[in-house]
């Protein structure tokens, strides 16, 4: 599946006044549904073929207009699964921390529940690669010895993100301290280690 983009735009300051147009009318309470490519056009200053030119419509651009508004993924430690995992833990609380201050944030994804096909181009392009790459990060530590083998792979990358989630998106009143992706994923790791592996 594409990711609805039409590859790099030729002047990255059109692409951010059309996504900061986006973003100024969903701060004035314009509800997705009522945001068209022309309204958009019009607020950023550019034609609906400028628009175009960049996505394939609405839903691609308010996938971008969302990923501008998370925090960035940095790059992995790469010096052992451990740090990879809580790496990626903790942006996991960092983006529950986001949502929840901002207002903008979190109206946002309110509303993309109610459009399956926005959702899903946002679970592709966004979800599914970092599960993509935990998944590398937890086969590398099947490889190694670092965790057992004989748990089922997708529950295994559960075990890492079910804690955080329940933290930071079931529990709204309770804010996930900086420490817990550290105390999550060596609380994980201690349960999926080999009987006979590495010393912790």
């Amino acid at each position: 599946m594409a990711t609805g983009r039409r590859g790099r735009p030729r002047s990255e300051a059109v692409e951010r006044a059309i996504v900061g147009a986006v973003v100024r009318l969903l701060e004035d309470g314009v509800p997705l549904s009522e945001l068209s490519i022309e309204r958009i056009a019009r607020t950023a200053g550019v034609g609906k073929a400028t628009i175009y030119r960049r996505w394939d419509g609405k839903e691609a651009l308010f996938v971008d207009v969302v990923r501008s508004m998370e925090p960035v993924d940095p790059p992995l430690p790469g010096t052992c699964v451990r740090d990879d995992l809580v790496a990626m833990v903790e942006m996991l609380r960092q983006r529950g921390l986001a949502k929840r201050s901002s207002a903008l944030l979190h109206n946002v994804f309110a509303q993309m529940q109610s459009y399956p096909q926005l959702w899903n181009m946002y679970h592709h392009t966004s979800i599914a690669p970092r599960r993509e790459r935990m998944d590398e990060v937890l086969r590398r530590g099947i490889a190694n010895g670092e965790i057992r083998a004989d748990i089922d792979f997708g529950l295994l990358g559960d075990l890492f993100v079910g804690p955080m989630l329940v933290r930071t998106v079931l529990r709204p009143g309770g804010t996930p301290e900086e420490g817990s992706a550290e105390r999550i994923v060596d609380a994980v790791l201690e349960g999926v280690r080999p009987a006979e592996g590495p010393p912790h």
